[in-house]
């Protein structure tokens, strides 16, 4: 799987601290190995899972459309956390939570008492700018602006009940990146046994 292989210092890898262009070059070049087919494969199969829980075992929870867009929430969380090592899947995780949560906490609040309103939406982006700065994660705060927007314009697409908007990305995220994780560690889990035969 790429994620291992990346592990194992290959001699053909690429340098991460070259030159941008050159290492963009030389990516373009690159001819695709059955570890890197096995890695699509796994992160195809885990957004299939995430979407699948999401639209139709939690599916009572609420209306098709917010199945729908529960299960497109929890496949983008799958696909945020499906990075080639564990170490950077999990610093992924961490920060799609962080986002997440800053987010909800803030959309939660909002829409709890005004209705959507696109001045509300970006006083909401403003300050969770500035609390992603506060709590040093300034890598995060285009995730966080991103999110806010999402469920603000989706609060307003469904103003009966918007409140809930947060809660509902909220669990769609957890279960994206819980899901990417988990099949993460199964792929590589099962490679590692494959090598050691």
């Amino acid at each position: 799987m790429s994620r291992d292989r990346k592990e194992t210092n290959r001699p053909d890898e690429v340098n991460l601290t070259a030159d941008p262009k050159a290492v963009q070059e030389k990516r373009k070049h690159q001819k695709l190995s059955p570890g890197d087919m096995i890695y699509a494969l796994e992160m195809a199969i885990a957004c299939a899972i995430s979407y699948w829980i999401i639209t139709y075992c939690l599916a009572p929870l609420g209306n098709k459309a917010n199945d729908l867009l529960g299960g497109m929430w929890a496949v983008v969380a799958t696909v945020f956390v499906f990075r080639d090592t564990r170490a950077i899947s999990l610093s992924a995780a961490l920060a799609r939570l962080a986002a997440t949560c800053v987010s909800f906490a803030l959309c939660f609040v909002y829409l709890l008492f005004f209705p959507f309103h696109p001045e509300g939406m970006a006083a909401l982006i403003g300050v969770g700018t500035v609390v992603m700065m506060l709590l040093g994660r300034r890598e995060d705060i285009v995730t966080t602006g991103i999110t806010t927007a999402v469920v603000m314009v989706v609060a307003a697409m469904s103003p009966q009940d918007a409140w809930q908007q947060p809660l509902l990305r909220l669990v769609d995220t957890i279960v994206g990146i819980a899901i990417g994780i988990a099949c993460m560690r199964i792929g590589s889990f099962l490679f590692v046994q494959k090598q050691a035969r």
